[in-house]
């Protein structure tokens, strides 16, 4: 039985990996920390720092800014962690591959498997589709708070992976020159209760490519976290993704 405390559990991906984690025969749900309470049953903390059971692996799916809490109690119990908060900046994201030489951790931005393989697929597309303008497109709900999502990031960088010269521009507006062949657009929509879409458009001369990923219900990112968690469990300290795991 693996046993588990969920930093975030008052979120919106917070009550669904609780839900989650609870159906799953594997896990225990030992604890979970929010800085806001809600009637659950099992014992919760506002600071992670408070938190007094053992455990065998840390699921954080929080907010960006609770990361420095998160990693000094993980180094210190020397418990493994699965980050699957979105909106790091540099620093913090630094902050994490320190870490990561002290205990296993496991950080990606989007924790859905069909996610992982379609940057992939878009990778292989952007080797192949020499001189298609790209653009990247993402849409979620109304109550996101960072934009562009962490997953629009992380396919643009998956682009620059294997097209160095490439530039992201955010939008267009107030811009009136051409597009440059190296730009690759990113422009993020936000209304009602999209849970997350994510399409790359690969634009030619008379032809358009369009890889699409649709997300339809928060579970696949919850089981995604769960499944990293139990790849993560016994694995060395180092910085592992979804690369990782899916190879």
């Amino acid at each position: 039985m693996l046993r588990v405390i969920i930093n975030g559990y008052s979120g919106s991906m917070g009550k669904v990996l609780t839900k989650c984690v609870n159906e799953d025969s594997e896990l225990q749900l030992v604890c979970g920390v929010s800085r806001d309470e809600l009637d659950v049953p099992f014992k919760t903390y506002h600071k992670i720092s408070e938190v007094e059971e053992s455990a065998d692996i840390i699921i954080d799916f929080s907010h960006h800014s609770t990361i420095y809490d998160v990693l000094d109690y993980a180094t210190k119990t020397k418990i493994p962690l699965v980050i699957a908060t979105t909106g790091f900046n540099d620093e913090e994201l630094g902050e994490i591959e320190k870490a990561s030489a002290i205990i296993p951790i496991f950080h990606s931005s989007n924790m859905s498997l069909g996610v992982n393989v379609l940057v992939k697929l878009v990778k292989e597309a952007a080797k192949a589709l020499n001189g298609f303008d790209i653009e990247i497109i993402e849409k979620h709900h109304n109550k996101k708070l960072d934009s562009p999502s962490g997953t629009a990031v992380m396919i643009a960088n998956g682009i620059k992976d294997v097209l160095p010269e490439s530039e992201c521009i955010y939008g267009r507006y107030g811009r009136s020159e051409k597009r440059k062949p190296t730009e690759v657009g990113i422009h993020a929509i936000r209304g009602g209760t999209i849970v997350g879409e994510h399409t790359t458009i690969f634009a030619g001369h008379d032809e358009v490519v369009e890889i699409k990923h649709t997300a339809q219900s928060k579970d696949i990112f919850a089981k995604g976290a769960i499944t990293a968690a139990k790849f993560l469990v016994n694995k060395e300290a180092g910085y592992y993704n979804m690369n990782n795991m899916l190879d």
